[in-house]
């Protein structure tokens, strides 16, 4: 029997507007709303992320994060 769906969390995000149109992109073309999207992302996510390019990607992000806050 698949597993329900149930989406019992709700939190405050902060995100850039560029994540926010890739993700309403992403859950667009799914066919999915945006808390969906998110939530297949975070479920599968070691199935959508390749470890290696993840954390390079990570480094990139955090090594200009104090700059994009200003």
């Amino acid at each position: 029997m698949p597993k329900r769906l149930r989406l019992t969390r709700r939190f405050p995000v902060a995100m850039s507007e560029d994540g926010y149109r890739r993700l309403r992109r992403f859950a667009a073309e799914a066919g999915l709303d945006e808390g969906e999207a998110l939530s297949f992302l975070f479920e599968n996510f070691d199935s959508v992320t390749d470890g290696e390019t993840l954390a390079y990607r990570m480094r990139l992000f955090t090594a200009d994060l104090e700059e994009r806050k200003r």
